[in-house]
């Protein structure tokens, strides 16, 4: 009779041993989180987005994202993680140039292929410079690049900082607005500050 009591207490010595084992392997075990359905307005809702135009003078222009929304009301598709690639081609003995801009995101309006990236704009060209900005403009027609945003744009050791940016591909104007900011690192380090056209 002495041998119930101990092997009642050696049977729940083994559940709780059990119990403790269960539980620790689930602690262990990452837990899947439940995903929410997406609720959206759009469309489309597409992923790993790849987009290819030729221009007529040869010039072509790609564009990819990680997933895009389209809303055909608005003729618009909003992106994420976009990387736009423009080359343009050679003419008259000038060789051709490329640029490539990145943007955590933005919209393409699907009539006139017109693009808006926003935050950490990056534009990077062949020719060396580096142009930095939160927002950027793009209008295909008339192959314009701006913003009405602080710029930063670095090349061949100089660092131009300003508030508005305009460039025009075809005409190879570029503009630089608001008050303007220079540093030139070849040579004695010279700053200089000087408004400029709005």
């Amino acid at each position: 009779m002495r041998k119930a009591p101990f092997i009642i207490l050696m049977l729940v010595a083994v559940f709780v041993a059990g119990v403790t084992g269960v539980l620790v392997r689930r602690a262990r075990i990452p837990r899947a989180i439940p995903t929410e359905p997406v609720t959206t307005n759009a469309d489309y809702r597409l992923k790993q987005i790849h987009l290819q135009e030729q221009g007529r003078d040869g010039s072509r222009w790609q564009l990819d994202a990680e997933y895009s929304e389209t809303f055909e009301e608005q003729n618009k598709t909003t992106m994420n993680k976009v990387v736009v690639k423009v080359d343009q081609a050679a003419k008259g003995g000038k060789p051709s140039r490329s640029w490539t801009v990145t943007g955590d995101e933005g919209d393409l309006n699907q009539d006139t292929k017109d693009v808006v990236l926003r935050g950490n704009v990056v534009l990077v060209s062949s020719d060396g410079l580096r142009l930095e900005t939160d927002r950027l403009n793009w209008d295909a027609d008339q192959q314009r690049a701006w913003t009405r945003d602080p710029v930063v744009i670095y090349r061949s050791g100089a660092v131009v900082r300003g508030t508005g940016f305009e460039s025009r591909v075809a005409e190879e104007v570029t503009n630089i607005k608001g008050r303007v900011r220079a540093t030139f690192k070849r040579g004695p380090t010279t700053e200089a500050a000087a408004p400029g056209r709005s």
